[in-house]
């Protein structure tokens, strides 16, 4: 990802999607994404969400791809082959996007995205996404911790942690889940426009030229199903600040915000200062100045982003230091729960609950009292 001097908010309108009036479904789409609203959970579906930490998984995950993994590698199959295989034990659809492209000093390369989607049969999809290859360097083994092995591991433990509600509230819904693991993020050389995201420019592209519904010649494609693109890049480090940095999308960056707060709220963040402004993650900010990343191509077709990288970039950012020693395992928590309970709210999951017992839960303090429609949740 390079910064960029562009002024982000006048690219949505080139290609826009918006400006599709011809076609119904699409139409039909827009409206239903321009509509949406989150259901906001109780304190003690709060509460509930973040205690489904797994610590354990996040680590192991995070430890089996924290290597080296430069485009046409043995070590980058072995990730990529292990990201497949990890998103097909959960049950999801997993696709691959092969292609060849030239690249400075190493000539022609395959590329390969991965696609994992959530109920293939839904109409629209809130998606999350990052990349997964590591930047190549002559005179050392890079493993990009924060860039970014950390992100694909919170998107695949958030896959883990609400496999029951995501497969139970999702499975017949018209809006589920998709996640992009994007390949060839990092420039071979320097950074530019034909040394940069491969990944994310040939799937964006190809996806534009994908007509849905799949006979449909009225020019609505794959990116109208997209409500969001929610990119998630060099995290990892502690004390990280994000911004708003697409007017479009600052309804779900405040919900983002609202959602940090919440969990800040009811004591539910770890080595947090509940009540220093200068705490919080996502700041009551925007910024109007850009950084390339792989959302580029989807923003300059019309698709909303939302961009979750910390400004500035950590110390660490593509150095040998970017390795397992600069991850602070309580601020990776913190953001796993913020994007769970993100996550959970978009998509209206629904938790299971049962009854409480007066002796069974040492967070009663935190609840108000309960009637028969409030009361703590749990999984059987």
């Amino acid at each position: 990802m390079l910064f960029s001097s562009i002024i982000l908010s006048v690219l949505p309108i080139l290609n826009g999607l918006k400006e599709d009036k011809a076609s119904n479904v699409a139409s039909r789409l827009l409206n239903e994404k321009n509509s949406h609203t989150p259901v906001p959970l109780s304190d003690e579906q709060i509460i509930k969400v973040a205690s489904l930490s797994n610590v354990n998984h996040f680590e192991y995950v995070l430890d089996t791809i924290l290597i080296p993994r430069v485009v046409g590698t043995a070590n980058h199959e072995f990730v990529k082959q292990f990201i497949i295989k990890t998103m097909q034990e959960l049950d999801w659809k997993v696709e691959s996007d092969p292609f060849e492209e030239t690249t400075p000093i190493f000539g022609r390369l395959q590329f390969e995205n991965i696609v994992a989607t959530l109920n293939p049969n839904a109409r629209r999809y809130l998606v999350l996404a990052c990349h997964y290859d590591s930047k190549y360097y002559r005179e050392s083994d890079f493993v990009g911790a924060t860039d970014s092995a950390v992100p694909c591991t919170m998107m695949i433990n958030l896959a883990h942690i609400l496999s029951q509600p995501l497969k139970s509230t999702l499975s017949e819904n018209d809006l589920s889940l998709k996640f992009i693991f994007f390949d060839g993020e990092e420039a071979f050389e320097e950074w530019g426009p034909k040394d940069s995201i491969y990944g994310a420019r040939h799937l964006a592209a190809k996806w534009e030229q994908s007509a849905y519904p799949k006979d449909n010649r009225d020019g609505t494609n794959q990116l109208h199903r997209m409500d969001v693109l929610v990119l998630l890049d060099l995290l990892g480090a502690p004390d990280p600040l994000f911004y708003s940095y697409f007017k479009e999308t600052e309804s779900w960056y405040r919900q983002m915000m609202l959602a940090e707060r919440n969990l800040a709220r009811l004591g539910q963040l770890v080595q947090y200062s509940v009540g220093k402004p200068d705490q919080y993650y996502f700041q009551q900010m925007s910024r109007r100045g850009g950084i390339e990343d792989d959302h580029i191509p989807f923003m300059i077709r019309g698709v909303p982003i939302l961009h979750i990288i910390p400004v500035p970039f950590p110390s660490v950012w593509h150095t040998e230091g970017d390795n397992r020693n600069a991850v602070n395992m309580a601020t990776v928590e913190n953001l796993n729960k913020i994007l769970r309970l993100f996550v959970a709210e978009y998509l209206h999951l629904q938790i299971p609950m049962v009854a409480v017992r007066a002796t069974s839960s040492p967070l009663l303090f935190l609840l108000p009292l309960l009637s028969p429609s409030r009361v703590l949740l749990s999984y059987a």
